[in-house]
């Protein structure tokens, strides 16, 4: 209901849009692609209505969803994407991730993010930057 009410409270073509490409206005700001169809855009990890992996057999990845990293004072330091093929953006770049010891690391610059692949393990998930030797949480979204 809430959605279908702030569809109408744009321009009915870029309402059209949104709906077949399976985008909000927030998920087109951090990447979601208009001009595409709903199943590319689950595919890259951004409609969670549509099965990103539909017509495969492929498990889905204990890292795939949205994640924030925190910073002081609980604000965003950095928002994390991966998808369900474990490739990971970090704030809208894409990023080399690799598994290490049952998680997945990937770095941007001096700060290397780790999230744990056991969910039930909580507060494992963390960022830590090398340079000024400072430690924060990332937490899903």
């Amino acid at each position: 209901m809430l959605t279908a009410t702030s569809v109408q409270a744009i321009n009915p073509t870029y309402a059209k849009q949104l709906k077949r490409s399976g985008c909000t206005q927030v998920t087109e700001a951090q990447g979601c692609d208009i001009t595409k169809t709903k199943a590319e855009n689950a595919k890259a990890g951004f409609v969670a209505d549509v099965p990103a992996n539909a017509g495969t057999a492929s498990k889905q990845t204990p890292y795939a969803g949205n994640w924030v990293a925190k910073g002081t004072a609980d604000a965003t330091f950095a928002t994390i994407r991966i998808d369900d093929r474990e490739r990971v953006w970090v704030n809208g770049k894409r990023v080399k991730a690799k598994r290490s010891d049952g998680a997945l690391v990937f770095r941007d610059g001096f700060i290397t993010y780790t999230i744990q692949g056991d969910r039930r393990l909580q507060g494992e998930d963390y960022w830590s930057d090398s340079d000024a030797t400072t430690k924060g949480p990332i937490v899903g979204r």
